[in-house]
């Protein structure tokens, strides 16, 4: 089968096409047949190795998995004896970065705690955009946010692939959602539901003077203290995206603002769950949400997707098909 094969850290020109055997399922695993991927943030950690501690997960010197991609959907060509959830022929969609990840391939084996059932009303390249980027948006503004019907809530960086999810899932949460986005992202973003809508290339949100319950940062480079001044007593920021000099801010004060305050500050990373997918099935099936398709690229194109998607302006998802 085809698969592109990561080698050693580096740009996107780094990544190579090849041959490799097709894998088998193991007892507990599920042999599917790709069709569709998506780039995510943690693609390009698994690239770059940047930041650094990433690579303590992912390899210290080289990268620990040779097949990346993260995001999958597809149909299920084969089942090991143990598994009980999945049948072939199956159109299954998950999120393996905590399974070895390899869905930059024809086919992957993956164990079954992985994948869950795709919603019926999305195609494979609509579905292969959800996992990382709705489950990261649905973590954070559920577990870590505990976003209420009626809290206003700030989504800094609204028209990404996490951004986009993120403005939904908060709407069907019942908050009262502000987005701050570009201006060719405006209309886009409204049309997602958000109550409002700040163009940070006109407006300065910083000094508006409206407080927020949660703010979610998904992009941009703002300092740890403006986004204090921002919140409302007892109120959260978590971070998932934005600058790196941001990331290494949140990561090392976070912690010591929390501490000497009620406000709390927290970087937060996703953990592939087979519950939260079927959940996200269910509002996807609802009308609820539903995936920002970007752009789509082949399987042979997946550099030119990583250069486009670091350029850091793609709108909803960068889809990646099988196609060579």
């Amino acid at each position: 089968m085809k698969a592109l094969i990561s080698e050693k850290y580096g740009t996107p020109d780094t990544l190579k096409l090849d041959e490799v055997a097709k894998p088998r399922p193991e007892a507990n695993q599920v042999l599917v047949k790709v069709h569709a991927s998506s780039i995510n943030y943690g693609n390009i950690a698994l690239l770059t190795g940047q930041p650094f501690p990433v690579r303590l997960a992912f390899g210290l010197r080289k990268p620990k998995y040779r097949i990346p991609g993260g995001d999958m959907a597809g149909v299920v060509e084969a089942v090991g004896i143990n598994v009980t959830k999945f049948r072939v022929g199956d159109k299954v969609y998950g999120d393996l970065s905590s399974s070895g990840w390899g869905a930059f391939a024809e086919y992957v084996v993956v164990d079954e705690t992985a994948l869950a059932i795709m919603p019926s009303n999305l195609l494979f390249t609509e579905a292969a955009g959800v996992p990382m980027a709705a489950i990261t948006a649905l973590q954070a503004i559920r577990n870590v946010g505990k976003v209420r019907a009626g809290q206003q809530i700030l989504i800094h960086g609204g028209s990404g692939g996490v951004g986009t999810f993120a403005v939904q899932l908060a709407k069907a949460m019942g908050a009262h959602v502000t987005a701050v986005v570009s201006s060719r992202n405006v209309d886009l973003v409204k049309s997602l539901g958000a109550d409002r809508v700040i163009d940070y290339q006109k407006e300065d949100f910083v000094n508006d003077g409206e407080a927020f319950d949660v703010i979610f940062g998904v992009n941009g480079a703002q300092s740890i203290f403006t986004y204090k001044r921002k919140l409302k007593k007892n109120g959260v920021f978590i971070h998932v995206g934005g600058e790196t000099s941001q990331f290494y801010q949140i990561l090392f004060m976070g912690p010591l603002v929390s501490i000497f305050g009620k406000k709390k500050f927290i970087t937060f990373m996703q953990k592939a769950n087979q519950r939260d997918l079927e959940f996200m099935k269910s509002l996807i099936e609802e009308g609820k949400v539903k995936t920002v398709v970007d752009r789509s690229y082949s399987l042979n194109e997946i550099p030119e997707a990583m250069r486009y998607f670091e350029e850091g302006h793609a709108q909803g998802k960068v889809i990646i098909t099988m196609d060579t």
